[in-house]
C-alpha cells in the first residue's frame, strides 16, 4: 500500500462521498425526464430491476479493485492484472470517460446555478413556460454568455474544493452537501405531495403500466442504472482505494444504492405531482426539470422562495456528482505527473473547461447535429458515455474480476468480503460471471441497433 496514498476520515464520509458520486443530475434531472418519456411506472420499475441485477455487482467489483489496488482506474489494472495482459488500457478509456462526461455534466450544473440565481434575486418571473409564446430553457441553452460564465463557476468552485487535501476539502464539503440535499428534498417532496390533483402525478409515476415497456426501454432503463451510479469507468473504484477493510464491500455498495435511488424516487415524487397539479407535459425531455418546474413555482404561493429551494437541491446533487469525478480525474492526472492538488486542479480544470465549450456553445456558435435532427453536442458527449463507456465498462470489470485470464473470482471475492458486513455468496456467482456480462452485452447490441441515428 501506498504510504502517501491519501485516504478518507471516516465511514461515514466514505459512504456519503460514493453516494454523491452517484447522486447528482442523474437522479434529479435525467431520471425524471427519462422516466417521463418512457411513460412512467414502468420504466421506474424495470430501472429498479437492473440497480440490482446489474448496478450491484459492478459497483462491488469496482470498489474491491480499487480497494486491493490502492490505485486510480489507470494504475490499478497494471496492479492487479496478469503480467503481459492488456487490462491496464481499460484505464485510459476510464479517464476518457469521466473527462467526457464533465464536457457536458459541467454545463448541465451551470444550469442548475443560473436557475438558482434567478429565482434567488427574483428573477424568476421570466421564466415561465408558454407554449407558443415563450420556452425560458431554449433562451438559456443559444444565449452563449450565459452558459460559458456558468460553466466557469461551476468549474472553478469545483475544483477550487479539490485544491484542499482530501479529509479536509472533498470529504467535510461534501457531509455538509449532502445532509442539506436530504432535508431539501423531504420538505420538498411533502409540499409537492400536498399540491391539488397531486395523485395523478404519483399514479403515473408509481404504477406500472406493462404495455409501455420494450426493449428501448429496458435499454435505457439499463443505461441510466450505469449512469445514475457512475459505473464502468472506474469512478467508484477511486473512492475504493481511499477506504480501509474494516467492512465489506457488498454492504456499502447496498447502502450507496439504497442513498442513490432514495434521492431519485424522491425527485420523481417532487416533479411528477407538480406536473399534474399545473397541467405540465411530462414528456418534455430534458427540458422538463427546467420548463415545468420553473413554471410551476411561478403558479404557486411564495413560489419564488420554493423555487431557490428546489434550485439549491439541484445544484447540491449536481455539485455532489462533479466533485467526485473532478476528484477521479485529478488522482489519475496526479498519479502520472506527481503533481500537487493545486496544480493538478488548475490544469485539469482548464482542459474540462475548454473542452465544456463545445456543449456550452453548441446550441448557439457551435452547432452540430451528430444524430437525429435537434440533437447537439450534448447528445454527442451523452452518446459516448452512456451509450459506449458506460456499459462497455461494466461488461469489462465483470470479465475481468470473475475469470481466471483476469483478476480471479476468488481474488475479487477474497477482496470484497474483507472486513464485517453483508458478503458475496457462492450463489451470486453465476450473477456476476455470467448474468452481469451476457445482459449488458445484449442490451448494449441492442441499444446500438434501435439507436436513433438519423
Amino acid at each position: 500500500m501506498d504510504k502517501k496514498r491519501e485516504h478518507l476520515g471516516s465511514r461515514l464520509g466514505f459512504i456519503l462521498l460514493s453516494a454523491g458520486c452517484a447522486i447528482g443530475c442523474g437522479n434529479v434531472w435525467k431520471f425524471p425526464w427519462m422516466t417521463g418519456q418512457f411513460g412512467g411506472g414502468g420504466f421506474v420499475l424495470v430501472y429498479i430491476i437492473c440497480l440490482l441485477i446489474l448496478g450491484l455487482p459492478v459497483m462491488v467489483m469496482e470498489f474491491a479493485m480499487g480497494r486491493a489496488s490502492q490505485a486510480s482506474p489507470i494504475g490499478m489494472y497494471q496492479k492487479l492484472e496478469k503480467p503481459g495482459s492488456k487490462w491496464h488500457i481499460h484505464g485510459w478509456f476510464a479517464l476518457l470517460g469521466n473527462v467526457a462526461l464533465m464536457a457536458f455534466y459541467t454545463v448541465v450544473t451551470g444550469w442548475m446555478i443560473y436557475y438558482f440565481w434567478r429565482f434567488l434575486t427574483g428573477q424568476n418571473a421570466e421564466l415561465v413556460y408558454v407554449e407558443g409564446v415563450s420556452n425560458p430553457f431554449v433562451s438559456m441553452i443559444t444565449n452563449p454568455g450565459v452558459n460559458v460564465i456558468f460553466l466557469a463557476i461551476a468549474v472553478v468552485v469545483g475544483f477550487g474544493i479539490l485544491c484542499f487535501n482530501l479529509q479536509g476539502g472533498l470529504e467535510r464539503v461534501t457531509k455538509y452537501m449532502m445532509v442539506i440535499l436530504f432535508i431539501l428534498m423531504i420538505v420538498l417532496g411533502i409540499r409537492s405531495a400536498t399540491l391539488p390533483n397531486a395523485i395523478e402525478g404519483l399514479k403515473f409515476y408509481l404504477v406500472p403500466d406493462f404495455s409501455k415497456i420494450n426493449g428501448s426501454v429496458i435499454v435505457g432503463a439499463m443505461n441510466q442504472a450505469f449512469f445514475t451510479l457512475s459505473l464502468g469507468i472506474g469512478s467508484m473504484a477511486i473512492f475504493g482505494s481511499y477506504i480501509n477493510k474494516e467492512r465489506s464491500l457488498m454492504g456499502e455498495s447496498v447502502n450507496v444504492i439504497i442513498l442513490d435511488t432514495v434521492v431519485a424516487l424522491m425527485a420523481g415524487l417532487i416533479i411528477f405531482p407538480a406536473c399534474t397539479s399545473y397541467n405540465v407535459p411530462v414528456g418534455a425531455g430534458p427540458a422538463l426539470l427546467f420548463n415545468t418546474m420553473s413554471t410551476v413555482f411561478n403558479n404557486m404561493a411564495g413560489g419564488r422562495w420554493w423555487g431557490t429551494l428546489f434550485f439549491l437541491f439541484m445544484v447540491f446533487a449536481a455539485f455532489s456528482t462533479e466533485l467526485a469525478v473532478f476528484e477521479n480525474i485529478l488522482a489519475m492526472v496526479r498519479e502520472k505527473t506527481g503533481w500537487s492538488r493545486p496544480k493538478g486542479s488548475v490544469v485539469c480544470g482548464v482542459v474540462i473547461f475548454l473542452l465544456a465549450l463545445t456543449t456550452a456553445l453548441g446550441y448557439s456558435k457551435f452547432s452540430f447535429q451528430p444524430f437525429a435532427e435537434g440533437s447537439a453536442w450534448l447528445d454527442f458527449w451523452d452518446f459516448i458515455v452512456s451509450t459506449n463507456l458506460l456499459p462497455l465498462g461494466a461488461l469489462i470489470f465483470a470479465l475481468f474480476c470473475c475469470n481466471k485470464f483476469g483478476w480471479g473470482w476468488d481474488n475479487f471475492v477474497a477482496e470484497a468480503n474483507a472486513g464485517v458486513g453483508l458478503k458475496v455468496k457462492p450463489w451470486m456467482k453465476p450473477i456476476f460471471r455470467y448474468v452481469v456480462p451476457v445482459v449488458v452485452a445484449f442490451l448494449y447490441i441492442y441499444g446500438l441497433v434501435t439507436f436513433a441515428w438519423k
